[in-house]
Order: C-alpha cells, then structure tokens, then sequence
C-alpha cells in the first residue's frame, strides 16, 4: 500500500475542530454542547447581504477575475480609505476566506525552509499553513502572567537568523483577545525596517475592539515600511459571514500582488455568490456594528467575571475579537476536553472548549489552558460556565 507524504503525516490537525467526533456523540446520546470551542458568532448576517443573494437575477455564475471582482475591489479601497489605509483596487487580491490569503503570503513570500516569527499563542491554522508552505514557525512567547502582552523588542530581536523572513501578527488577537497599542505596532514597525522583513498582519477582528482608551491602529498605517506590509481580511467575523469563505490580501507592494495572483490564478477564481455577498456587505449601516459591540462586550464582561469567580481558574480581559485564554486548574485541558463531550453532563449539557496546547508552537505550552469563544448569547454562556464551574469541580485530573 502506497504511503502519504511527509508533508501530510506532518500537517497538525485543528485543535478548534479536532474533538468534533466527540460532541456529535455526545449529542446522539440526547445531551445539549455549548459550542465555546469555534469563532462562528451567532449575530445575525446584515440584511444588506442577504438581500444581494436573494434579489439575483444572473443566469449563470461564472468565474470571476482570479484576483476577484473589480467592482469589489474597488469598493474595499474606498472601504479602506475611510479607515485612513489608502490603497488601490489594483493592491487588493480577493481570497477564499483570510486562510487563503495567509497561504499564499507565505508561499509567494517565504522560501521552503525560512522562517517566520510570530507571537505565542497563536491562530492554530498558522501552523499548517507553514507546513503546506515548507516555512518555519518561530515562537515568542507571550504569557497569561501578563495577560499576553508582546514580548519585549530585544526577546524578538533574539529569534531573528539569516533564515528569517517575516512576521507575523494577529491584531486584535486570536486566541488571546490581545490587543496591540500604537507604541507596540512601532516597536514591530522599527524591527522590520531594520532588518527588511515582511510584515504579515492578521486584522480580521478589526471590528471587535471594546478598549475605550487603546486607538486601534493597522499595520497599513506604518509609515516607512509600506512594502514590506501585507494586510490579510475577512469578512467571515465582520459581518457574521463565515461560510461564504471571503477574504483579501492588501498590500502596496506590486511585485507581491503579481507574485500571489499567480496562486490565485492555479485556483481559478474566488467564490462568486460570496464576492456578490461580501460586495454588498461594504454597505452595511453603521448601526449594525455598534449594536454588535455592544453585545460582544456584554458578553465579554460576563464570561471573564464568571471565569475568575471559579476556584483555580484565572482569565485575562481581551480588549478585542471574541475570544480568551483561560487558565484552568487541570493537568491537561485536551483530555479534560475530551471528558467534558464523553463523561461529563450537568443538567442534560455540557461544554466544548479548544484546548490551548494548539495554539502554541512551544511544546509543553498551554497544557492547562482553553481557548473560549463568547460567541454564545448570555443566556446560552451562562448556562455554559455554570456547566463548566460544577465540571471542574468534579474533573478527575483536577490539580
């Protein structure tokens, strides 16, 4: 029987979907998951959107230009330069969904073998998309002690080799909900500039920031490294569009935008119901997202309340996303999440939560924290953290 690849053995599997066999099995046996486990927002998709798919009057769907609808494009730049990120359409490669978009940075950017940097804990999927690229992951890690703030400028500056080529950010954060101040950003701007690597930053939860004292600023706003900066969206979290699987890579630099839309060529082109979706949602009213900060931060302030009232248990307040690490008093949170789907029900329910271990490239690293996605109505993550508080009384690895 012929073997896999190298390649294939080596690619990590999620740690958000990893355990997914084992809430359908608890749901067969009658038992209600609260799904805390995955970033899929329950706020409705803006009408505006919706009403585009509905309202079509094509007769057939065609490809669209590899690098995605020009009348698309053309409306992010002008979405873009209301955010104070002047670009133009021909600097935008629309994407299936920002893991694309991170893919092909990668790829078109980083050699097989070189090395990227970038904060621990972060976006599992970084992980495979470095082994599908042959690029190096390199950690610097950030801790839960001080609640994931970045690394000092001189611990960065030790990871950087001859082998590096970039790094890469998730501003706000995920897994961490961190979110990066306008002194940090220029601490990372200033290494980058001086030894001329690529910035990759991750800003598909731009729109979740509930710190009323921090300035959100993107890394397209660093002056003097304009072409070593690719932006990667989404509209997936934006506008509550997970499954049309939309995203972009911006970046000012062309021969990066001619080098990635070869890749995009390979694959065609980007969905064509989600480009007409995603092109209408750039009309979403104002209103829509306040209300939805307004919701997130309920149910942010909520959940960490709720967390650090547990015995043991210690939680970070995430100025931005929707997600956070906890530290849990437990000698391992994958096996404790796996006992939460097969051995474990309160009332009829339980919890499903990823284990932090995944989000971290260090081995040995978030063994005893989970990541928590206050996705959920407050009702619903209520009734979630009373369900985790009687677990965690109970728990059989309890430390």
């Amino acid at each position: 029987m012929p073997t896999i690849s190298d390649k294939g053995r080596a690619m990590p599997a999620s740690p958000i979907r990893k355990l997914v066999v084992y809430s359908e099995e608890a749901k067969k046996k009658g038992i209600k998951v609260y799904h805390l486990n995955i970033g899929q927002p329950d706020v409705p998709t803006p009408t505006v959107a919706l009403d585009a798919v509905k309202n079509l009057s094509l007769n057939v769907l065609e490809y669209s230009h590899s690098a995605g609808n020009e009348s698309y494009r053309r409306k992010l730049a002008g979405f873009y330069g209301r955010l104070g990120i002047n670009v133009d359409h021909s600097d935008i490669l629309i994407t299936t969904g920002g893991s694309e978009a991170v893919l092909f940075a990668l790829m078109s950017c980083v050699n097989p073998g070189e090395e990227v940097i970038t904060p621990e804990p972060f976006y599992a999927n970084y992980n495979g998309f470095s082994v599908a690229a042959g690029v190096n992951i390199v950690p610097v890690t950030s801790s839960i002690e001080n609640d994931f703030a970045l690394p000092p400028v001189a611990e960065i500056e030790k990871k950087i080799t001859k082998k590096t080529k970039g790094i890469i950010i998730c501003n706000p954060n995920n897994p961490t909900g961190y979110l990066y101040s306008q002194e940090e950003l220029l601490r990372i701007r200033d290494i980058v500039r001086k030894h001329d690597l690529f910035l990759f930053a991750d800003e598909a939860y731009r729109d979740f920031v509930y710190d009323d004292t921090t300035r959100y600023m993107s890394a397209m706003q660093l002056e003097g490294i304009e072409q070593n900066t690719i932006l990667v969206d989404s509209v997936s979290k934006r506008y509550s569009e997970c499954g049309i699987r939309i995203g972009a890579l911006v970046s000012r630099n062309k021969e990066v935008i001619s080098t990635v839309l070869k890749f995009a060529q390979a694959r065609l082109s980007p969905p064509g119901l989600g480009q007409i979706a995603a092109e209408a949602s750039v009309d979403t009213p104002h209103d829509y997202f306040e209300k939805v900060n307004k919701e997130y931060r309920a149910r942010r302030d909520f959940m960490v309340e709720a967390l650090n009232k547990m015995p043991g248990v210690y939680c970070p307040k995430p100025k931005g996303a929707f997600y956070a690490i906890a530290r849990l008093p437990v000698d391992d949170s994958e096996r404790f999440a796996r006992w939460l789907l097969e051995e474990f029900s309160y009332n009829g329910q339980t919890v499903m939560v990823a284990p932090a271990s995944g989000f971290y490239s260090t081995p040995g690293l978030g063994k005893n924290e989970v990541r928590i996605a206050y996705v959920l109505k407050t009702d619903d993550l209520r009734n979630a953290m009373e369900t985790l508080a009687e677990a965690l009384k109970v728990y059989p690895g309890r430390i």
